[in-house]
């Protein structure tokens, strides 16, 4: 049986945001980022910064990260997938990025 690909999952995986598990028999260690493009991470890691500060909806999502207890460096990582995330959703509804503000 074929397991249906996310999309998403491949770029996170291009980017190096997929975690890689460091394991052996019963040894389990830290999840890590590593694997991928590292400039495409080197690229995302500003514009992640200024989301967390002026995009409403990314400033909630690190927040709660950072309340529940998560490394700040863990919290701009899931900020950078959720801005792939946003890409591919942009790119795949041919759309471009519109800031509605109330």
């Amino acid at each position: 049986m074929h397991k249906l690909i996310n999309i998403t999952d491949v770029f996170a995986s291009l980017a190096g945001f997929a975690p890689i598990s460091r394991e052996s028999g019963q040894w389990k260690g830290k999840l890590f980022i590593d694997a991928g493009r590292k400039f495409l991470r080197e690229a995302l890691y500003m514009p992640a910064l200024v989301a967390t500060r002026f995009n409403d909806d990314m400033k909630q999502t690190y927040k709660r990260l950072i309340k529940a207890g998560k490394p700040a460096k863990i919290a701009i990582t899931a900020i950078m997938r959720k801005l792939i995330i946003l890409a591919n959703t942009l790119v795949k509804n041919n759309r471009k990025w519109a800031d509605f503000r109330a």
